[in-house]
């Protein structure tokens, strides 16, 4: 039977926490207590059930399905994958451990596939940007594995982790020439076993230099980490849709590139970027009016799902202030305080990405990528979620209006 707790039971009713109890007593919703016995599960049918009748509503066939999941929640400290915040895995494992955390089918290998570099090394890749080669890699993958229909939990799992591999490495190429400024750093931990190129955030890490300091590969890792993941994105809900056809998983998310591709998705952390630079150039009031002047609201600021500020941010400031220098921190804090001062909502996760992609001189699209290959861990968790529902629930009725 699938439970919710009280307060994601409370939210979908609309009701408060008192209320929702008086339900129980009524015998309206059936409750039970948590395994570990500290706080009370909720009959999520029961649920359902009384949503609709509060919205007159009539459950049909056509209706668009009601996702429950057990992948992420989204709670006040932040994400929350599989039970365990995500901000309290920021310093203590790595992408591969939370993309295995969140696929709930073991460990393996994440080794790439090499012949997709190659090809993407030559002339196909040569003038083509990081999304394009990102897709670009899924689709050389999906071409070099005969067994792609395979959809067993196991068969899924392997796949993603040499796709997710196979990404970062088409993304690599060539190494850059060291960069003065980084010398006499730390040099990153040892890979672990199973990862010949080193871990997920050192691979993209060295994009930046081929001996990348310690800082940034934590903060490449703590970036990871935090968007793994953020419940139905819209994104996300495409994979879930191509994952309700049976497509395959590489199609599945290729329907997720697709989507993060936009503007208002995945390339927010870029745009919030662009709000620093400016900001460094013409100073902090300037540029926080000529934005407002042109878009409306002021990028990398305020999230819907968080009212008292987004957790993702507070946990990744640290790691953009350890590689920011004395100006950046400037601009940085000079932005945040005068958005506060305008009563501006708080700061969100992608002001912070595009603070460590400016701190560590990352390429202009460096915040898209590394939401997008983060993602990447999300979409397949939902994927393996959704092949064990129903096949094709999702289809919304549309209302036909006469247009002359």
């Amino acid at each position: 039977m699938r439970m919710l707790d009280s307060e994601e039971a409370a939210r979908r009713l609309g009701v408060k926490l008192a209320t929702l109890y008086a339900y129980v007593s009524r015998g309206l919703i059936s409750s039970e207590r948590s395994p570990d016995g500290r706080r009370s599960l909720f009959a999520a049918d029961d649920v359902e059930r009384l949503a609709r009748r509060a919205r007159g509503a009539k459950q049909v066939e056509t209706r668009l399905a009601t996702v429950t999941t057990s992948v992420t929640q989204l709670r006040e400290d932040g994400p929350a994958y599989r039970g365990v915040p995500a901000t309290s895995l920021v310093a203590s494992a790595t992408f591969e451990e939370v993309a295995e955390l969140l696929w709930a089918a073991g460990a393996g290998s994440w080794d790439a596939d090499p012949g997709v570099a190659r090809v993407l090394a030559g002339p196909l890749g040569a003038a083509t940007s990081a999304h394009d080669r990102i897709r670009l890699a899924v689709v050389l993958a999906s071409a070099h594995d005969p067994v792609r229909a395979d959809l067993r939990p196991e068969a899924v799992a392997r796949a993603a982790r040499r796709t997710v591999a196979t990404v970062v490495d088409a993304l690599a190429g060539p190494a850059p020439e060291p960069d003065a400024t980084l010398a006499g750093r730390p040099a990153p931990r040892a890979a672990p076993a199973g990862a010949p190129g080193g871990t997920i955030a050192e691979r993209l890490a060295r994009r930046r230099a081929p001996e990348a300091p310690l800082h940034l590969t934590r903060a490449i890792n703590a970036i990871l980490v935090l968007l793994a993941d953020h419940e139905l994105a819209t994104s996300t809900l495409a994979v879930r849709i191509a994952a309700s056809t049976r497509a395959d998983c590489y199609d599945a998310l290729l329907a997720g590139l697709g989507t993060i591709a936009g503007p208002l998705h995945g390339a927010a952390g870029d745009v919030a970027r662009r709000l620093l630079d400016e900001a460094d150039v013409v100073g902090v009031d300037r540029a926080l009016d000529e934005t407002l002047r042109r878009q409306g609201a002021v990028p990398g600021f305020g999230h819907p799902a968080y009212e008292h500020g987004d957790p993702r941010f507070v946990a990744l400031r640290p790691y953009a202030e350890a590689l920011a220098n004395e100006r950046q921190r400037e601009v940085l804090d000079g932005v945040v305080d005068r958005a506060a001062a305008q009563g501006l909502p708080p700061p969100n996760v992608d002001l912070a990405i595009a603070a460590v992609a400016r701190a560590a001189g990352l390429v202009a699209d460096a915040a898209q990528t590394l939401f997008t290959v983060a993602r990447l861990a999300g979409w397949v968790a939902h994927y393996l979620e959704e092949l064990q529902e129903r096949p094709l629930r999702f289809r919304a009725r549309a209302v036909y209006a006469f247009r002359p």
